[in-house]
């Protein structure tokens, strides 16, 4: 069986380059479905672009190499094709867009799309061998218990990274890469939580508020989540992607509020009043109670000093911890690091020295923020790809 492109991936980015690349296409994947991660994604609603994407909001060794498919494939473009669907959708926050209904839409949304372009897709099928041939790639793949040999001039790599294992994730696009010579980058779990070994927050699982994380490359103002394991929340997730093993992070729990001037006022206007009491009214109670053991909180409020609120206020705005790891692949969102892009052409996700192999999607070493950035990735990377192939 000969296919002009065979896509190796039916999730986000390989769906969307199904849909592009014209000819005879065929998208293969070992899950029951397509679009798995869509499918649960954005609490079920997908948080499919972001209003404000741009190549600042995207890791890479080449931070440039994002810039021209995201260019010529916008959120805007993808907003579009939502719409020309009559998908509903709202902004949630910081620009994040999601379904007012299901994320099941998106993937309907591909599917369709693959259906006009006249792709077809084969699920709950396994990759047995794959070798370069004269003509472009030979691959033996198992589907219903039948083996099939398959030909195709492009190969496209869109399987992914290692995150969330359970949902089938595997390292098989770099596999692959290897075995035709492209290099990868280091890759860990990124957009993954914080883990402290001590069990220290325990006792705070559930209690959640604004802060801001930071450390020394960047920060992030976005709520946290105290845990069992430790810490979560967007704006852990966010920083977990720029921390690295033994490092210190910086809390601020109160990023937007002059404690230090209201807890004066209120020496003066209500002396007798307890500081944790007064403090309970800024900060989820049961921090307070937990702080209060950490930091000796005790006294009325006109027992308090400028000093000593000084000393509270810088306590609260900059505490300093060193998380022990995090949770890695298993909850992580996306996987950092990939295959290198020097290996790839910016412009057609093309390997430079294998010509019809393209890699797209998380299998690459481009690695967007949480909220919408990576999917976007995924929208601009499979296009880029598919209209490539398209051109030739």
């Amino acid at each position: 069986m000969t296919y002009d492109t065979i896509i190796l991936g039916a999730g986000a980015a390989g769906m969307m380059c199904a849909a592009h690349c014209g000819g005879r296409v065929l998208v293969i994947d070992h899950a029951k479905a397509p679009g798995e991660k869509i499918r649960i994604s954005g609490g079920g609603r997908c948080n499919f672009t972001n209003m404000y994407a741009a190549p600042d909001n995207f890791l890479s060794q080449n931070t440039h190499f994002c810039k021209s498919a995201l260019a010529r494939y916008t959120q805007w473009d993808f907003i579009d094709l939502v719409n020309r669907h009559d998908i509903a959708w709202h902004e949630k926050t910081l620009g994040q867009l999601f379904c007012d209904g299901s994320s099941k839409q998106i993937i309907a949304i591909l599917l369709t799309e693959m259906e006009r372009a006249g792709a077809e897709l084969w699920v709950q099928t396994s990759l047995r061998s794959l070798r370069k041939s004269d003509a472009g790639f030979a691959l033996e793949v198992e589907r219903e218990g039948q083996r099939h040999s398959l030909t195709c001039n492009n190969l496209v790599l869109a399987t992914g990274g290692k995150s969330i294992p359970k949902m089938g994730a595997t390292g098989l696009a770099y596999d692959i890469a290897q075995q035709f010579g492209l290099r990868l980058t280091n890759t860990r779990a990124g957009l993954v939580p914080f883990t402290f070994s001590d069990g220290k927050f325990k006792d705070l699982s559930g209690v959640s508020l604004p802060a801001r994380l930071s450390n020394d490359r960047t920060g992030f103002d976005e709520a946290l989540l105290f845990t069992h394991r430790g810490l979560s929340g967007p704006s852990v997730l966010q920083l977990s992607s720029y921390w690295r093993e033994g490092e210190a992070i910086r809390v601020n729990l109160i990023p937007d509020l002059p404690l230090y001037d209201l807890l004066r006022d209120q020496r003066q206007a209500s002396g007798r009043k307890d500081l944790s009491t007064e403090l309970a009214r800024h900060l989820p109670g049961r921090l307070v109670d937990y702080l209060g053991q950490q930091l000796l909180l005790s006294g009325k409020l006109a027992d308090q000093s400028d000093t000593k609120l000084a000393e509270l206020t810088k306590a609260l705005s900059d505490w300093h911890l060193v998380p022990s790891g995090t949770e890695g692949y298993r909850t992580a969102e996306v996987t950092l690091g990939g295959i290198d892009t020097d290996d790839l052409s910016s412009k057609t996700m093309e390997a430079k020295e294998i010509p019809g192999l393209y890699a797209i999607g998380e299998a690459v070493d481009v690695t967007g923020w949480l909220g919408g950035y990576n999917f976007q990735w995924a929208w601009s990377s499979g296009h880029a790809a598919g209209t490539a192939i398209a051109g030739d």
